[in-house]
């Protein structure tokens, strides 16, 4: 158990009349960590202390910031070990999965360093003589990241490095569910030389987070908003953002569809959807959650699926002998069990798994799933896939956008250059032709559309994000005015 502070101007401090509040394990209901409950005063000196760092900052030469970037990316390594022991405390995470988390966000620190001298601008030609017209990139301000539990190192980094990187100060709003490991991110951005009031770390009890927010972004100097989460929340930051008029990059939901044309690779297919339906328990916004397949081929698919599901054993992740560990709460438990119910009892079947103990639930596989089931269209954020069978490649498009959400999807055919038509045709920000739904990489622009989101994360895509196009013009010679 940790008991953390608020990280302001690099100093920890306890919250305005010592407001704490408390996150438990998972597994054991434990005390995992206790953390410093933030009020509006303390946010706004937060923001306050990531204004008066903005101006050093956003000057530093791109060779420092670079710099203290690939030096977090090495500290970040060096610290798996704390990352595992805190992301399995706090979100009941395998050591396999923290482990990833960690090798991927030290890679987007060291994508984001490569960024500093990609910040560019054009030369654009002038209809007025005389006039040289610049389009140029700079620093947009304060920025306000709120990054997500379920991949909370490379979520929690990704909302900081691309910001740092173009020159902004960073007000992060560390998760309720994991302070500790959202806390080790800054640790090794400050152990790197990050100087002081450039990032500071803003945890809070969850009761406290709308209005937190909501002053958050009211703040003057908060120039942008980065959310991961879900899109009952992000609607709201959206609402808020527009009312301040403030630009909020949001990545949100996804009820990804995966669709197996009659001429896929089965065994490819079968490997891809259950490495994305149940890598992390399910707990992934690009996780594969409906699997549309033509029924030419759908007995065969489903037949192998089961066996590969059965085959995914979920435990205690401190054992670390299971390949699937725990859900994040009982209430997540609770929610999807309601949700593979209803299917069943509107005539769907349970063809894999479909245990649940506590928060160990098994990999399981729901067959037959038809659009009057919750199940066809609530994201459900946990081990279980929909398996939706139909007659035609134009029935397979219809059924796959036949969703609020497009963040991910995948489409599998030997004929690539079919699978490829279908994949345009797919209402989604990201898409996989043979190949699964879950891939991140940190220079790729990752994001969403429709109730998914809006904008992108990821090399130059966020760089556009992250900064402000000014037009600045030089006059060389006289005017003639028309007055």
């Amino acid at each position: 158990m940790t008991d953390l502070g608020l990280l302001i101007n690099n100093e920890e401090s306890q919250a305005t009349g010592g407001g704490t509040f408390e996150r438990n394990n998972p597994i054991t209901g434990q005390l995992a960590t206790r953390a410093a409950a933030a009020t509006i005063d303390d946010a706004m000196r937060a923001a306050d202390a990531a204004a008066a760092a903005f101006p050093g900052w956003s000057k530093t030469a791109p060779a420092a910031r670079r710099k203290i970037l690939l030096a977090a990316a090495d500290r970040l390594d060096a610290r798996t070990p704390d990352f595992i022991a805190a992301m399995g405390a706090e979100t009941g995470a395998t050591a396999g999965w923290a482990g990833f988390n960690v090798m991927l966000a030290a890679e987007m620190l060291r994508e984001a360093a490569s960024l500093t001298t990609q910040i560019t601008g054009e030369i654009i030609p002038s209809n007025r003589p005389g006039s040289t017209a610049y389009g140029v990139r700079q620093a947009a301000g304060v920025v306000l990241s709120i990054a997500p539990w379920n991949a909370p190192v490379i979520l929690g980094v990704r909302s900081l490095a691309t910001p740092l990187a173009c020159g902004n100060t960073v007000v992060f709003k560390s998760s309720e569910i994991c302070p500790r490991t959202h806390r080790l991110i800054a640790d090794a951005l400050f152990e790197a030389g990050l100087p002081p009031g450039v990032l500071n770390v803003v945890s809070n009890a969850p009761e406290d987070a709308p209005e937190l927010v909501e002053a958050l972004i009211g703040h003057k100097a908060i120039r942008r908003v980065n959310f991961t989460g879900s899109t009952r929340v992000g609607r709201h930051i959206a609402e808020v953002a527009a009312r301040n008029l403030k630009p909020a990059l949001l990545e949100l939901g996804g009820k990804a569809p995966f669709v197996v044309l009659d001429d896929a690779d089965l065994d490819q297919a079968v490997a891809a959807a259950a490495f994305g339906a149940y890598m992390n328990q399910g707990q992934i916004c690009m996780s594969t959650e409906r699997i549309v397949v033509d029924e030419k081929i759908a007995d065969e698919f489903v037949a192998a699926l089961n066996a590969k599901a059965a085959s995914l054993k979920a435990g205690d992740p401190r054992e670390g002998n299971t390949p699937l560990g725990c859900l994040v709460d009982l209430s997540a438990a609770q929610r999807i069990d309601a949700l593979i119910k209803d299917a069943v009892a509107k005539g769907a079947r349970v063809t894999a798994g479909g245990g649940i103990d506590g928060t160990i639930m098994q990999a399981t596989v729901v067959d037959g799933v038809t659009p009057g089931m919750k199940l066809y269209r609530d994201e459900s954020f946990g081990p279980v896939v929909a398996v939706i069978r139909v007659g035609s490649l134009d029935e397979a498009v219809r059924v796959a956008n036949d969703t609020e959400y497009g963040l991910s999807a995948a489409v599998f055919g030997r004929d690539v250059t079919r699978a490829m038509g279908v994949a345009a045709r797919i209402e989604s920000g990201i898409c996989h032709v043979n190949g699964p739904t879950v891939h991140d990489e940190a220079q790729m622009p990752f994001g969403g559309v429709k109730a998914s989101g809006y904008g992108r994360f990821g090399g130059k895509a966020g760089i556009a994000e992250f900064t402000e196009l000014r037009w600045i013009t030089v006059q060389d010679g006289p005017i003639h005015y028309p007055i």
